[in-house]
């Protein structure tokens, strides 16, 4: 047989029977006297079991080993390891499938989000907040949850945002409040007075989300992208709610 022979017996191409020549998987064949390859049964089915194996997803580097070991060992190995690795393939894309039917749901309900996707718990967050979209405050308050459900780690984003969600029927006063100090000076009165109130409205389930001094995180960049006053009122804010949890334990 020819090279195109043989490649349309098994079900290759030409060229996979020359790359794998190239490779050493599969032993060049004895020529004829005008040069071309003469290919044999032998060789048909090794072909054939290369191309079983590249199908199961083996690399052709384990195709080598695989060939190589006339006894079977590697081959069961690689198929054991190709098998746990399908298995964790299967298991992320159910995981995925999962999140785009949430997601889905959201488009056909009218209720995703132009920025998205985000994840179905700041969804729900952001769904609660609503009727405050002429506050400068809610405006920027939608990009820093936003900000924070993609850098808080997942075994965290669930309680914040569950923590977030307790104070949102609050939305409108914590809003007011920001909204009132912008323009104010850091050290003003005003900044004193809106901390407390803020703090009056925070959740303790916030608390255990407030890191320690000098450990904000993505705390920091929220902080510049406020007014100075705004951030001065919201860290004396999360100051004493840490203080008040402190004080209740």
């Amino acid at each position: 047989m020819r090279i195109g022979e043989v490649a349309a017996l098994v079900g290759v191409t030409p060229r996979a029977v020359r790359h794998y020549h190239h490779l050493g998987l599969l032993p060049e064949p004895l020529r004829r006297s005008n040069g071309y390859r003469e290919y044999g049964i032998r060789d048909a089915v090794l072909l054939a079991r290369i191309r079983r194996l590249t199908e199961l997803g083996v690399g052709l580097d384990e195709v080598r080993d695989v060939l190589a070991d006339a006894e079977g060992h590697d081959l069961r190995e690689v198929l054991e390891e190709l098998d746990a690795d399908l298995a964790r393939q299967e298991a992320l894309l159910r995981e995925r499938r999962s999140r785009l039917a949430a997601l889905l749901v959201q488009a056909q309900e009218g209720s995703l989000l132009p920025g998205g996707p985000v994840s179905p718990e700041i969804a729900g967050l952001l769904a609660s907040l609503g009727g405050a979209d002429d506050s400068p405050a809610a405006v920027k308050d939608r990009e820093h949850l936003a900000f924070l459900d993609a850098a808080t780690p997942e075994e965290r984003r669930v309680s914040l945002m569950a923590a977030l969600q307790e104070m949102s029927e609050h939305a409108g006063q914590v809003y007011g409040l920001l909204d009132d100090l912008v323009g104010q000076a850091p050290d003003s009165p005003q900044v004193a007075r809106a901390a407390e109130a803020l703090a009056a409205l925070l959740p303790d389930s916030l608390a255990a989300h407030v890191p320690g001094a000098g450990a904000w995180g993505p705390a920091g960049a929220l902080y510049e992208d406020l007014a100075p006053a705004q951030a001065a009122a919201v860290r004396r804010a999360l100051g004493l709610l840490k203080r008040r949890q402190g004080e209740s334990a």
